[in-house]
């Protein structure tokens, strides 16, 4: 695994921090989230409003990246309906995942300016800041060379996967906190086989809180960010 990569590898967007809204809206189903990133993506693009960290959790479901092999679904769709699995057909880049209770969900809906101009750039700030947000619970999380997103080891520990439509960002990551990790038996995760997932709960040996998780995510963010907070 490479080594840790710290937020001050990263200079700067602007010489001032910049808002960045904060909301934290509880256990949102995937469609109603999907809805309001939509309306406040508009709204960006437009110019108007205040770019937004949108934190949340969804009802069990599993979304499907533009690039999503449908084999990496291990059940069927009447299968995982049954188990009260929803499919979604996302918008974003990646392969297969699964969103459901105990997992922390970031949507940021950033305007970027031309220095962030620049996917690459992007996702290793989102993996950035995600990577300093473990430190706070003294886990020395990382990256693996070729793949997106934050590992310990061998296991998953955060999946990212972003759209950027006129340089207005949505979609985003997803941490796990509490989640039960048997729920990533029903796909092949990301679309990458002989990997493990694991969560800040398993790995602290104690159950982290979604709340406690957000308050880390936040900050970690917004230091990465060069932004500062404005709760909602």
């Amino acid at each position: 695994m490479k080594a840790i990569v710290q937020e001050d590898r990263f200079p700067a967007v602007a010489a001032a921090a910049l808002p960045i809204r904060v909301r934290r809206l509880g256990r949102v189903p995937y469609a109603e989230a999907l809805a309001l990133q939509e309306r406040l993506v508009s709204e960006r693009q437009a110019g108007r409003g205040l770019d937004t960290l949108l934190l949340l959790e969804h009802p069990p479901v599993v979304t499907l990246g533009r690039g999503a092999d449908p084999g990496h679904l291990l059940r069927t769709r009447e299968e995982l309906s049954r188990k009260g699995v929803e499919v979604f057909e996302a918008g974003r880049g990646g392969d297969v995942t699964y969103h459901g209770p105990g997992q922390l969900v970031g949507y940021p809906i950033l305007r970027l300016p031309p220095p962030l101009q620049d996917l690459h750039l992007l996702l290793r700030r989102i993996e950035a800041a995600l990577i300093g947000s473990c430190l706070e619970f003294g886990i020395e999380a990382g990256r693996v060379e070729g793949l997106t997103g934050v590992w310990v080891g061998r296991d998953k520990l955060a999946a990212i996967g972003i759209r950027v439509a006129r340089w207005v960002t949505s979609h985003g990551f997803a941490l796990n906190v509490s989640t039960d990790l048997t729920a990533f038996d029903d796909i092949v995760p990301c679309g990458i086989r002989g990997r493990g997932v694991t969560s800040l709960s398993r790995l602290l040996g104690r159950e982290v809180a979604l709340e406690e998780a957000a308050d880390a995510v936040a900050r970690g963010f917004c230091r990465v960010f060069s932004a500062r907070i404005e709760e909602t």
